[in-house]
């Protein structure tokens, strides 16, 4: 459930400053779509073979840098002309730091339509598409999961996504396995199979920037730090 005491930053007697917060977080939503829906154009374009929405996905990554670029002027604005604290100080400190994570979002899905081309260009599709599927779902799910927490300043939802991380990283080793045994058994396949290694790391990389953004999301919360900390200290924290 979301923190019902935190949950509303429209209550200052400057509305142009509740404009202001409210915009950001509204601007922070939007590019989370984007990169979220540029991971999945990315996935698409590997295992449906289309080097077209391959190029596209690469194209449409200047957006993301460029949202980057307004968003962190926009929050430095208001760092510097409205002086936040406490809750508001928070939210921005936080959108900065999600920023960073949204773009390197983009930046693993323009990596993973770089290698759909290449493979389509190859022709004949290699071993693990069934995994990148599998994890790509996985981590889009954490992703849209981390930004709806934030929407809605739901820390509890934000610990559920700290705890999945885990169960990516034991997904991205079994497949790698997987592809390891396949490459041994035909060494044809090495360069291939590379690839799609390539890809499965940048696809646990994304569930890693999900991760993150939840952490974010329980600072903004409750105002403590839990990066860097076990899965059980953040439970103390939203627990309180």
């Amino acid at each position: 459930m979301p923190d019902k005491k935190d949950d509303v930053y429209g209550d200052h007697i400057s509305h142009k400053f509740n404009d202001e917060l409210m915009a950001l977080k509204s601007e922070f939503l939007e590019m989370g779509g984007l990169v979220e829906s540029q991971v999945d154009r990315a996935i698409n374009a590997l295992v449906d073979n289309d080097g077209h929405l391959a190029d596209e996905v690469r194209a449409t990554d200047k957006k993301v840098d460029q949202m980057e670029i307004e968003l962190d002027e926009e929050a430095t604005l208001i760092l510097a002309r409205r002086q936040p604290t406490a809750r508001d100080l928070r939210l921005v400190v936080a959108v900065i730091k999600m920023v960073s994570d949204l773009e390197r979002v983009g930046d693993e899905a323009k990596k993973i339509a770089k290698f759909a081309i290449k493979l389509s260009e190859e022709g004949q599709a290699p071993r693990g598409y069934v995994e990148v599927r599998h994890i790509g779902n996985h981590v889009l799910g954490m992703l849209h999961d981390a930004l709806d927490a934030f929407a809605r300043l739901d820390s509890e939802q934000a610990l559920r996504i700290m705890k999945e991380d885990k169960r990516v990283d034991e997904e991205y080793q079994a497949a790698t396995r997987t592809l390891l045994t396949f490459m041994m058994e035909d060494t044809r396949n090495i360069s291939r199979c590379m690839s799609v290694m390539w890809i499965l790391r940048a696809l646990e990389r994304v569930g890693d920037h999900a991760c993150n953004i939840a952490e974010n999301v329980i600072f903004m919360v409750k105002g403590e730090d839990v990066r860097h900390t076990p899965v059980e200290e953040a439970e103390k924290v939203v627990g309180r």
